[in-house]
């Protein structure tokens, strides 16, 4: 069992990594053009992006656990129609995104505050970068039926070649072509088509032989309709509720003044390494609950979801223990301003509690997906996201800054419990129902 989680968990660890990077070598390029507004607009555009984009997640989420119980029965048939059903309400959206290019780049030019110079500039990176939109959502309905089928691996295939493409792409556009920031959008447009590109050979290559198992009909039959959008309407909600959490701490520490968004934003990187490596082990809780879930096979089940939870704490232990050693490192590897290390030491045991108490949420969020109780993931989501606003707001006065800390951290920790308390519940009924 340990070998099936590592197989999945291992590949899904290097994909998540491999995320940032295409911000950052962005990033990195727009940084040598000689003004900071480039680099101000890569970063709004990035931020706009990901908002969009993350809210987009649960055409992945939700493909994964939907395939992963259809292999789990080996209703070859309906594997087939999960991804079909995927790519064409991800193409739907896609569209809907681009047609509405215009309104949507208005309103988040709104939202987000930024000189008239940095905004001139981030509507250039906007305009192009939005024609990649099919490109992403549809890469989100492979890579979600690719890990349903148990295989980690394509994703993370994909997700390398993208850098590849973007890095050569974008130094041949910028430094090669004379471009500015339309160049770095252009590359970054070749490599998200590039991994649709590959994501869609690899399927020919190697699920060629599903072909003979497609059919129109049934594929968007009422009741499969209805629950592929049950299921990723609960996704979606919680979603919502994860981005809003996310925006208000970025906010709020910034209404505490320079130093101490900084010194959040700092810490904020160590939840950001320790959730790359629990997103790993979350999928192959999403993989493998699905599969035993549409197999129903309550034992493996069981075991798995044991074998998992060592894999968790052990985890959650080892990161606690490398901040606990390595943290004042990590701080000066980050910023070489005193001011801010010095202050980061005042809230820093905060960070250091987030492994133990986020691991829980993180592995149950996996399992739940794989087991489609969305429902249930969504309660638990909405309760603790309920709980942070309610314990900013109580404590705030008497606490500041350290009063978001204590209410990020008990959201954290609540998702878990509840998620343990619904465990047994949410199991028990998605194996009658597979």
């Amino acid at each position: 069992m340990n070998r099936r989680i590592l197989n999945i968990a291992i590949p899904s660890i290097v994909s998540n990594i491999t995320v940032p990077l295409l911000g950052l070598v962005d990033v990195a390029i727009v940084g040598h053009l000689g003004s900071a507004a480039y680099i101000g607009a890569i970063a709004v555009g990035g931020v706009l992006f990901n908002m969009i984009y993350w809210i987009f997640g649960f055409l992945r989420m939700g493909t994964s656990g939907l395939t992963s119980q259809a292999l789990g029965r080996r209703d070859l048939a309906e594997v087939v129609r999960h991804l079909t059903r995927s790519l064409t309400v991800g193409g739907g959206m896609a569209l809907l995104l681009i047609l509405l290019q215009v309104p949507l780049g208005a309103l988040a030019f709104r939202v987000i505050p930024a000189t008239p110079e940095v905004t001139g500039l981030a509507a250039t990176y906007f305009h192009i970068c939005i024609w990649g939109a099919p490109a992403v959502l549809g890469l989100y309905g492979f890579s979600g039926w690719y890990v349903g089928m148990q295989n980690s691996r394509f994703p993370m295939y994909i997700a390398i070649v993208q850098n590849v493409v973007n890095i050569a792409a974008s130094l041949w556009f910028v430094f090669g072509m004379g471009m500015k920031v339309e160049g770095v959008a252009l590359g970054t447009l070749i490599a998200q088509y590039s991994g649709l590109l590959m994501a869609v050979v690899l399927w020919g290559m190697n699920y060629g032989r599903l072909r003979a198992y497609f059919r129109w009909k049934g594929t968007f039959q009422r009741a499969a309709m209805k629950r592929f959008f049950e299921l990723n309407r609960d996704i979606f909600l919680r979603t919502l509720c994860l981005v809003a959490v996310t925006v208000f701490f970025t906010s709020t520490g910034a209404a505490h003044g320079d130093i101490v968004l900084a010194v959040n934003t700092i810490l904020m990187q160590l939840f950001t390494i320790f959730s790359y490596v629990m997103d790993g082990f979350a999928y192959a809780g999403e993989a493998l609950s699905g599969l035993y879930v549409g197999a129903r096979n309550a034992t493996a089940l069981r075991q798995m979801i044991r074998s998992l939870f060592v894999w968790g704490v052990g985890l959650a232990v080892l990161f606690t223990l490398f901040y606990g050693l390595g943290g004042e490192a990590f701080l000066s590897l980050l910023t070489d301003d005193q001011s801010v290390i010095v202050a980061s030491k005042t809230y820093f045991y905060w960070a250091l509690a987030i492994p133990v108490a986020g691991f829980a949420a993180f592995l149950w969020d996996g399992i739940f997906i794989g087991a489609t109780a969305s429902r249930y993931m969504f309660y638990a989501m909405l309760l603790a996201s309920a709980s942070f606003f309610g314990l900013y707001y109580g404590f705030r006065g008497a606490l500041g800054n350290h009063a978001l800390w204590m209410a990020f951290l008990c959201y954290l920790a609540i998702r878990g419990i509840v998620q343990t308390f619904m465990a047994r519940s949410a199991l028990d009924k998605a194996l009658r129902l597979s």
